[in-house]
């Protein structure tokens, strides 16, 4: 009992980290996923992981619960941080719908339990898709295994509250938006041009009811050109995922003190 106490020390470590990962990360933490599921997937990857690290056994004591403590953060941070980048597609798919006037049909989200917009419920399932065929998930659970190299299980509480930190958060949420207003440029940019065109044909033309033959047209336009820059959509959304890899990496570094 005296040996398996502490081996079980480092385990729960692991299995902190880990769990907290995948209740904020994207992919396993959605509803669509049972949690038993996701239960097992975590105990699994924290057993297999607890086998390639050769560090001494910690004590149970108050410092110990403090390493738990810290355990739970890092991970919570390192999926919300995957999180946030992710949800670029759901931004951009908002400003997609408030052109096309779907802005009005707000649907809930199965995987998130939150209200998204059509198009960013589709666009989102989009990159889901394109996230398991080139093997982004593998990505992910890499990250979270590598993470102990910039993170030390011992080592006490990263630098949560250092200045680059904040930078990093900020920098990440302002690349969001960059890409997401990329994303939705050429579609928000031709609906425009359909809603002045349409403006203009009011004005000139009195009888014709705008607002009747105005939704289909700007349904119909934005339709076709989403249709037209689908290839462009999903190059920017692999850059996504590159960003969102290459983003966990580089907050793992800051965390870590590197």
């Amino acid at each position: 009992m005296t040996e398996l106490l502490p081996n079980l020390s480092i385990l729960l470590l692991i299995l902190v980290r880990v769990s907290a990962f995948f209740v904020s990360v994207p992919l396993f933490s959605y509803r669509t996923i049972p949690p038993q599921v996701r239960i097992i997937l975590a105990v699994a990857l924290a057993w297999m992981m607890y086998y390639t690290f050769n560090i001494e056994p910690f004590e149970i004591n108050a410092f110990y619960l403090l390493l738990v403590l810290k355990e739970a953060i890092i991970g919570l941070m390192l999926g919300l941080a995957a999180m946030i980048i992710v949800s670029a597609v759901q931004i951009a798919g908002g400003f997609i719908d408030f052109q096309m006037g779907f802005a009005m049909a707000n649907i809930i989200d199965p995987q998130t339990g939150a209200q998204s917009p059509l198009m960013g419920q589709f666009l989102n399932f989009l990159m889901l898709l394109l996230l398991l065929s080139i093997n982004g998930h593998h990505l992910i659970l890499d990250g979270i295994y590598y993470s102990y190299q910039f993170m030390p299980m011992d080592q006490f509480f990263p630098n949560f509250g250092e200045e680059g930190t904040a930078l990093f958060i900020i920098k990440i949420f302002v690349s969001v938006f960059a890409i997401a207003f990329q994303m939705s440029a050429p579609i928000v940019a031709t609906l425009f041009l359909v809603t002045l065109a349409l403006g203009i044909t009011g004005k000139t033309v009195p009888q014709m009811n705008i607002f009747v033959i105005g939704f289909p047209i700007k349904i119909a336009v934005g339709f076709l050109v989403l249709i037209v820059t689908m290839g462009v959509l999903v190059g920017v959304m692999k850059e996504l995922i590159e960003f969102m890899i290459i983003s966990l990496r580089d907050l793992m570094v800051i965390l870590g003190g590197g």
